[in-house]
């Protein structure tokens, strides 16, 4: 579903991206795996198209999309959960979700947003209410439903439970599993590498903007040295 080859990005005249390569098969769950600074966000950004690249290729279900703006990558199937939530703070949750959808003309949005609804049902009973009102997890519990209204065929996930509390990491963890389950393709950021790799099919790691490591979730939990690095563990 997505190819990257060779890609590379800077901020000015210094390069954070050096000749990044991956790829994420449909219905696969990869994770995305390094420090902080390591370029992570960066490239979710590039893939968006929020972030300019200097070169390499992106192709995503078998078009090169690299040279599309940001909207176009959307409307083709890839939605972005951004890091940091960003919602759209003084409208209600319901108006949140229907942005999410703004690209699509099918029937189905309402049944996706009665999906987004069930697998939050917090977002349900806040519908009516400011999404600046809503406390850190119900505003990332938002900010991925807003996603999936899009009706995505690859959902780019950064760090989804950064800064919550631990019941909360577990309720958008589950939900992930749970999309995984549903055969939602999901390329996915998080700070919680243990948690990552153990619901991920394949994962990568980012080193100072190049790939180092790649294998298979249950790989690269048992690798030395992402234990140590990433898993603080011997």
């Amino acid at each position: 579903m997505l190819d990257v080859s060779k890609l590379r990005s800077a901020y000015g005249r210094i390069e954070v991206l050096h000749d990044v390569s991956l790829n994420v098969r449909a219905t696969e769950v990869v994770a995305l795996i390094g420090s902080n600074g390591a370029g992570k966000t960066t490239l979710l950004r590039a893939l968006s198209g929020v972030q300019p690249i200097t070169s390499g290729e992106i192709n995503f279900c078998g078009e090169r999309i690299d040279r599309l703006p940001s909207h176009r990558r959307v409307a083709r199937g890839m939605t972005q959960s951004p890091e940091g939530r960003q919602v759209f703070g003084p409208l209600t949750v319901a108006d949140n979700l229907r942005l999410g959808a703004y690209m699509r003309r099918d029937k189905d949005i309402d049944n996706d947003r009665d999906h987004v609804f069930t697998m939050f049902p917090v977002l349900y009973e806040k519908r009516n209410h400011a999404a600046e009102g809503l406390s850190g997890g119900q505003q990332q519990m938002l900010a991925i439903g807003r996603a999936l209204m899009g009706k995505p065929k690859l959902l780019l996930l950064d760090e989804p439970s950064l800064g919550l509390s631990p019941t909360l990491v577990d309720q958008i963890l589950e939900a992930i599993a749970s999309l995984k389950a549903d055969g939602v393709t999901i390329l996915l950021i998080e700070q919680n590498a243990n948690a990552a790799l153990e619901i991920s099919d394949r994962g990568y790691v980012l080193e100072s903007g190049r790939i180092v490591l790649e294998g298979s979730g249950r790989e690269l939990l048992s690798d030395p040295k992402v234990r140590a690095a990433y898993l603080g563990l011997d």
